[in-house]
């Protein structure tokens, strides 16, 4: 409905301002009423501030969000964090970093230690983003992984995830790299972006300063098919040098600049 209503306004816009607004999701030159926002636009910015409401609040259903055939054909399970709660995961990030016990001896029981690559699947602050990405990305990777000859880990779902839980990947599976995707704090222009942190063997003590990220996954920023290369060439490069975080840069290739005006 928002982008019906979208369309029906930039249909008398000149070719310029279509270009401009076709190459970002901003709200840019999208013309006003006296001081405010035209209608439209406010109501557009209501819709998207409900979906990040509902992004951040939904608590995770591995059935509804990514299908009974998707679970059965990757044999994911579920674990949770120490937070209880969605209310307390908010309140106490802290919780969100670390595996509750019963979580602990499960990932021990059912992952195979030590494997090249180990993926796993975090709510994080945006269920939304891990329902529209997740059944799209994972396949892309374990197909590539397989391809470059890595074993790869059992996948699994973690309910009230922080990014830091990646340290107790690290010391509970002792992957080479670790991989995970995390939904992303949901904005007003898509509640629908996903991340993926990577860590090369992540400890206890690790920081941010130890992780590579690449963010913005979604439809209308990096496509699932460029993430996944990217991880991946990412994942490849931290095996070779044996590092990961500031001491490893990602090489992108770069892009001639189209100009507006052609």
């Amino acid at each position: 409905m928002a982008d019906e209503r979208s369309a029906s306004l930039s249909s008398g816009w000149p070719e310029i301002v279509r270009q401009v607004r076709a190459r970002t999701p901003a709200r840019l030159l999208v013309g006003r009423a006296g001081a405010a926002y035209r209608t439209g636009t406010q109501m557009e910015l209501r819709e998207a501030h409900a979906a990040a409401r509902d992004a951040v609040r939904t608590e995770l259903d591995m059935a509804r969000d990514l299908g009974a055939d998707f679970i059965e054909r990757w044999k994911l399970f579920e674990v949770t964090s120490r937070a209880s709660s969605k209310d307390e995961y908010l309140l106490r990030p802290d919780l969100g970093r670390a595996f509750s016990d019963r979580s602990r001896e499960e990932l021990k029981r059912r992952c195979l230690p030590g494997q090249r690559l180990q993926i796993a699947i975090g709510d994080g602050l945006s269920m939304t983003a891990v329902s529209a990405q997740a059944p799209q990305l994972l396949p892309l990777l374990c197909g590539g992984a397989q391809q470059r000859g890595w074993h790869v880990g059992q996948t699994f779902v973690i309910r009230h995830c922080r990014v830091g839980i990646l340290n107790e990947i690290g010391e509970l599976l002792q992957p080479e790299v670790a991989v995970l995707l995390i939904g992303e704090r949901p904005g007003l222009a898509t509640a629908e972006s996903l991340s993926a942190y990577l860590a090369y063997r992540p400890q206890r003590n690790h920081s941010d300063a130890h992780r590579n990220l690449v963010s913005n996954i979604h439809a209308r920023g990096v496509r699932p098919g460029e993430a996944a290369d990217r991880i991946l060439n990412l994942a490849e490069k931290m095996m070779k040098v044996g590092a990961s975080g500031c001491q490893l840069r990602e090489e992108l290739p770069i892009s001639p600049c189209r100009s507006l005006y052609q």
